[in-house]
Parts: structure tokens; C-alpha cells; sequence
């Protein structure tokens, strides 16, 4: 894949766990099929993610023969705990459904080596300037992928000489969510920090027979897939192809938990003075997501009827019984609807806390929580007509705490959302509890949002 020459790829291998981990009964499985939350994500663009890392005066040398070594070892001892990333994703047809295996000697993840002539400043979003959102693309890896096969995880580590360094994930989602992913960079960066594996990580739970699937979604699914631009069509490609708007901007905007506190006491003024409607759900992340959703609506001036947020549900908790440390995708979706003119309106952000409290509220009835899901393959694999909003990521995975022993990330990006338009949610640098929003929008919507997120945080919101 062809860099700009802002980067400069010194060396690309494939990283592999230590020889014969397939074998060892401590190591993950080398093989595992897909159930239905992975089938969902089969033919999903790549998920994407960057952590910038601040290193003064970092070196050429101290940078080649240390930090990237250091990476690498870490990285290989950590893949013997997630095989599964060292694989790749195919379908046989002896199989009725898609699977992931790892074979050593052939399989491994991608690690590109590379060196950045771009300021490490001008790529980092100040509180009020925009970047351009594909100025950070040479510094995503790819992965590979074919109609046969899919790279599961690819890595970049970029220098940017005397200032820092970058690391850069692809991951295809079939095989992890957020949850799962993030349990596996932690695990790499614990690793990395103290020198050599731990054997009291907490490991990963595989099994796949923790899922149950009593409305048969696997066979709902792979009969969905295998029809699009079908008959039998087990290609790993997707039909849908997202671009990135030539004139959009990527802008971070910051909740400060002072902030979000104003939030919840607006919320509880405007329900206290309807006494006869009960408190909705109002935790961080219903609000936050609730005030970027009332901004964006009214920034890109939507003229439809009804408006749709789509908020992922990590299933692990509400599943009975509970699989806290399963890995793999385990996450279902909800949708906050309400009426456009209505968020358009005084109490807006308030309408917009109701919307998503009932779909919160919803996931009360397990019996709710697959509510529709027979039509979450087909919903994917054609675009709406319409706007549909999403949330990607969520404060309780806690990027900033991905410290590989150079210290917190200056700076982390959900960088997959200028395909998907998604709004990233994630805990803020600070560790104040605060939140972190990222969006991608062209100038003119970027700089309406910027104005509507400002004004209600610092003029309309009591204190």
C-alpha cells in the first residue's frame, strides 16, 4: 500500500507468538469459528485506532535499536495469549461458516516500521483547530485482504524524530470488538512495560459455547451473507464502499467532568419540572453521547422526520450467565430514536437524554436485548437512505491507559470514523473522569458543531 512521502516505510515482517505457542496448552487456540456477533461484522471496513506518543528527543538509534525491538518481543510474547490476531480470517467450503485460525510459519501480524517528516504537533488537534481528516492515514496500517483470505491485525509504529512516536492498529471486526481489542493492548503494553510476559494477566476466555443462539441468528446470517452479490458468495470484501469526503476535518472536543455535571443538573431541573415522567438513565455516557448527538443533529441541519442513534450494548454483562472475560465480538446494538423537530428545539439535549434512557431502559428485558436482530446482517449490507448516527468506543475501555513505559498516549484517535461517520466516545486524557468526542465532518457542519458544542457548555448549562 503506497504511503505519501510525509512517511517513509523502513522495514515491514510479520510478528508471530515464540515458536510451538500453538502447541503449548497455556496458549490460546490456533483455530476458532465465528458465531453470530462476529458474523454480523464479516464484510465491516476495518476498525482503526492511533495512540501518539510524546518522547522528547527521541533518536534515530534510540528508537531502531530499542523502542521498536521492545515492541516487537512484547507484541510476539503477547500473541501467545491472542493467537486468534495472529491469523487470518477464511472460509472453506467444507465449512458451512467463516472461521479464524492461525498456522505457524505462515500466518503472523503485519509490523511496518516507519519514519514521519511531519511536525508530531501539526497532527495533534488543539482545542480549536481542525486537521484534515486524512492527514493521519500514512500512519494506519494496512491490512490485507482478499475475496479468500483476511489479515485479522496489522501494526505501524511511525517515528516522528525528536518529538515521539506512533502506533497505528487495523483490526477486522469479525474478530474483536472494543472490549476484546482493548483487553489485548493492554495486555501488550503491560508486557512491554515489565520487560517479559506475566503469568497473572488475566487471560481471555475462548469458549464458544458461552453464546447461545436460541433464535438461530449463525444460520440467519450466513445465509444473509453468502446471498449478497451472491448466489454462494463467501468473499471477505466489502459491498459497501465508505469513502472519506475530500473536504472533511477531524476535531476532538472535550466534556470536562464539571461539564458533565452541568449536564445531569440540567437534566434533572427539566425532569423535575415534568413530575409526573420518571428519571431517565442520565450516567457519563448517555449524557455525553446525548450532547454530541442534539449538537450534530442541529449542525447538519437533518431534515428528516425522525432522527436514529445507534449505541452498542457489550453483552458480556446482560447475558446469563455473565462472561466477563470471553473474547471475541460480544456486542449488540440499540437504537435511540426522536423526533427531529423536537431535538431542533429549547430542550433538545433533553430530548435526546430521554431517547437514549429508553433504549437503555429496554435492555431491563433480556428477552429485549435481540429485539429485531434477525435484520442487523441485512441492515449492514446496504446503506439507509438516511442519516443514522453511531457511537464508536466507550470511556469505560480507557485508552489513556495504555502506557507501554513511555506514558500515557499524548493523544488517541478512533481514526475508522471518517468511513463510518461514527461519533468516538472515550475517557479523557486528563483522568479527571471527563469524556472525549471525535467526529469527522466537512468544515462548514465541523464548524456549526464546534459552535452549538461551546455555547451550551458555556453559556445555557447552570452551574
Amino acid at each position: 500500500m503506497a504511503k505519501p512521502n510525509s512517511v517513509k516505510i523502513v522495514e515491514v515482517n510479520k510478528v508471530g507468538p515464540p515458536p510451538a505457542s500453538s502447541q503449548n496448552s497455556t496458549a490460546a487456540p490456533n483455530s476458532l469459528p465465528l458465531t453470530f456477533f462476529d458474523l454480523m461484522w464479516l464484510r465491516f471496513p476495518p476498525v482503526q485506532h492511533l495512540f501518539f506518543y510524546e518522547v522528547p528527543m527521541v533518536s534515530n538509534p534510540t528508537f531502531f535499536d530499542s523502542i521498536v525491538p521492545k515492541l516487537n518481543h512484547s507484541l510476539s510474547l503477547t500473541l501467545h495469549h491472542f493467537l486468534p490476531l495472529a491469523g487470518s480470517l477464511t472460509w472453506p467450503e467444507t465449512s458451512h461458516k467463516p472461521l479464524v485460525s492461525y498456522v505457524e510459519g505462515l500466518d503472523g501480524v503485519s509490523f511496518t516500521v516507519a519514519e514521519s517528516e511531519v511536525d508530531l504537533y501539526n497532527l495533534l488537534l488543539s482545542e480549536t483547530d481542525f486537521s484534515k481528516a486524512t492527514a493521519c492515514h500514512p500512519l494506519i496500517p494496512h491490512l490485507a485482504l482478499s475475496p479468500e483470505r483476511a489479515a485479522v491485525l496489522s501494526v505501524q509504529v511511525t517515528l516522528f524524530p525528536n518529538l515521539g512516536f506512533c502506533i497505528g492498529l487495523s483490526t477486522h471486526h469479525a474478530v474483536t470488538d472494543g472490549k476484546a481489542l482493548t483487553s489485548f493492548i493492554k495486555t501488550w503494553s503491560e508486557i512491554c512495560k515489565l520487560g517479559g510476559d506475566d503469568d497473572q494477566l488475566i487471560k481471555p476466555l475462548y469458549d464458544r459455547s458461552v453464546i447461545k443462539d436460541p433464535k438461530g441468528l449463525e444460520e440467519i446470517y450466513v445465509e444473509q451473507w453468502l446471498k449478497v452479490d451472491g448466489p454462494n458468495n463467501r468473499s471477505f470484501l466489502s459491498n459497501i464502499e465508505l469513502q472519506v469526503p475530500p473536504d472533511s476535518v477531524r476535531g476532538t472536543f472535550e466534556l470536562t467532568r464539571s461539564s458533565i455535571e452541568k449536564l445531569r443538573n440540567l437534566v434533572e431541573i427539566e425532569m423535575a419540572k415534568k413530575q409526573n415522567k420518571k428519571l431517565v438513565h442520565i450516567s457519563t455516557f448517555s449524557l455525553a453521547c446525548a450532547y454530541a448527538w442534539a449538537c450534530l443533529v442541529k449542525a447538519e441541519d437533518i431534515s428528516t422526520n425522525v432522527v436514529f442513534l445507534s449505541l452498542p450494548v457489550d453483552c458480556r454483562y446482560r447475558l446469563e450467565p455473565r462472561i466477563p472475560n470471553y473474547w471475541g465480538n460480544c456486542v449488540a446494538s440499540k437504537v435511540a430514536i426522536a423526533e427531529t423537530r423536537d431535538v431542533f428545539g429549547k430542550e433538545g439535549f433533553v430530548v435526546a437524554v430521554n431517547a437514549i434512557g429508553e433504549a437503555i431502559k429496554s435492555l431491563d428485558n433480556i428477552g429485549l436485548l435481540f429485539d429485531g436482530a434477525e435484520k442487523w446482517v441485512s441492515g449492514m449490507s446496504s446503506l439507509p437512505p438516511f442519516r443514522v448516527y453511531s457511537i464508536a468506543w466507550s470511556p469505560r475501555l480507557e485508552v489513556y491507559g495504555t502506557d507501554f513505559d513511555w506514558g500515557r498516549p499524548r493523544k488517541a484517535y478512533v481514526t475508522s470514523i471518517d468511513r463510518t461517520g461514527a461519533i468516538s466516545v472515550k475517557d479523557s486524557r486528563n483522568g479527571d473522569g471527563g469524556v472525549e468526542i471525535g467526529l469527522v465532518l466537512n468544515k462548514h457542519h465541523m464548524d456549526a458543531f464546534a459552535s452549538l458544542f461551546a455555547q451550551g457548555i458555556d453559556e445555557d448549562l447552570p452551574a
